[in-house]
């Protein structure tokens, strides 16, 4: 049975409008899953909705360009600051590190919202396209139901590390970090107060990814 919002609530998604890549298949499965879906970047919208959606495809530099152009870190930070719920998905995820090795003529700092650097994946072949299983840790509520389900990965950078430690106002929950692996262990998931992010894609994920969108929306 898929979780999602409670009976007769339907929580307001912004999915941020940045121009990276195609989203409509992001706003058809939350809006089945029962949310009310925005997809816009307007400052007031961002911040008055329940929850954020953070796409990102393609490379890392021109995301974090295309979030700066429409004040993305500010009203990001913001939201966190706040606790309101944000979820980044793909280089959604990585644009919360601090930076990327990933090749650009114009290279850009990350948001910084966790420490670390998102490295190439030290893969034979890249990029790693396709369903992987995860290693999920206990007390997930992002993975319950689907702890043991393949996700949809396309991406050849990934964050290889994870050296975040509780502390500021959520110091009493320790972050849950998901893994996987292509030719290394990497993070395949987040889960830190407000904010969630996930390498792979939830919405290219069939049933699982569903389910775990469902399990989101169920806590904003």
């Amino acid at each position: 049975m898929t979780a999602g919002p409670a009976p007769g609530r339907r929580p307001v998604v912004v999915v941020l409008d940045y121009g990276s890549g195609n989203v409509r298949s992001v706003v058809r499965m939350l809006e089945r899953l029962g949310a009310a879906v925005e997809l816009t970047a307007d400052p007031a919208r961002v911040l008055a909705a329940d929850a954020l959606y953070v796409p990102g495809v393609g490379n890392f530099h021109a995301c974090l360009a295309g979030l700066a152009a429409v004040d993305g870190p500010r009203l990001i930070d913001r939201r966190l600051a706040g606790g309101r719920p944000v979820l980044g998905v793909c280089v959604g995820m990585q644009a919360m590190f601090e930076s990327s090795t990933e090749p650009s003529p114009a290279p850009r700092p990350g948001l910084g919202e966790w420490p670390g650097v998102v490295q190439r994946l030290p893969a034979a072949v890249v990029p790693h396209m396709g369903w992987s299983t995860v290693q999920v840790p206990a007390g997930s509520r992002l993975f319950a139901g689907v702890e043991d389900q393949r996700f949809y990965f396309v991406h050849s950078f990934a964050a290889l590390d994870w050296t975040l430690r509780p502390h500021g106002p959520f110091e009493a929950v320790a972050p849950l970090v998901t893994w996987a692996e292509h030719g290394a262990p990497f993070v395949a998931a987040v889960e830190n107060g407000p904010l969630t992010a996930t390498q792979f894609h939830p919405e290219k994920s069939g049933d699982a990814g569903a389910r775990l969108l469902a399990n989101w929306l169920a806590t904003v």
